[in-house]
C-alpha cells in the first residue's frame, strides 16, 4: 500500500466513515432485542478488548503515566463525551430508522466546524462554510422528511 496514502488524514477519515456506516447498520439490527444501554456496554467491551489486542500486537501498550494533567483531563472529557454520544446514538437507533438516525448524528460535523472555529481558532474559507451548511441542510431535510 502506498505509504503516503496510509499517512494521509483523508484515507483514515474515509475508512472511519465506512466503519461508522457499518456500525449504524450492525447496531440497528443488534439493538432490536436488547436495552440500548446494554447494547452500548457490549459494544464498549468489544472496542476495549479489540484496541487492547491491537496495542499489544503492535508493541504500543505502555503505562500512560507520563501524560500531562491537561492531556489526562481532555482525554477523560473526550471519553465521557464519547460514552454519552454512544448512549444517545444507541437509544436513537432503538427508536428510529438507521437511515435517519445516522445522518442526524452527523450534525456533529457541523458542530465540530463551529466549535473548531470558536474554541480552537481554526479557519474555514467560504467554500468550506458552504459545505458545512449543506451538511446541516441535508441532515435537517432527512430528519423532517
Amino acid at each position: 500500500m502506498n505509504s503516503s496514502l496510509v499517512d494521509s488524514w483523508p484515507f483514515w477519515a474515509l475508512l472511519s466513515a465506512g466503519f461508522a456506516a457499518m456500525t449504524a447498520i450492525f447496531a440497528k439490527v443488534g439493538v432490536k432485542d436488547v436495552d440500548s444501554d446494554v447494547a452500548t456496554f457490549i459494544r464498549t467491551i468489544v472496542i476495549l478488548v479489540t484496541l487492547g489486542l491491537i496495542l499489544v500486537s503492535l508493541g504500543k501498550f505502555h503505562s500512560p503515566g507520563q501524560l500531562s494533567t491537561k492531556t489526562w483531563t481532555f482525554l477523560i472529557l473526550s471519553g465521557l463525551a464519547t460514552g454519552a454520544s454512544w448512549i444517545c446514538y444507541f437509544r436513537a437507533l432503538k427508536l428510529g430508522p438507521a437511515s435517519l438516525v445516522a445522518p442526524v448524528d452527523k450534525l456533529s460535523v457541523v458542530l465540530v466546524a463551529i466549535f473548531g472555529v470558536a474554541l480552537l481558532g481554526e479557519r474555514l474559507d467560504p467554500k468550506q462554510w458552504l459545505a458545512v451548511a449543506l451538511v446541516a441542510s441535508g441532515a435537517i431535510l432527512l430528519a423532517t422528511g
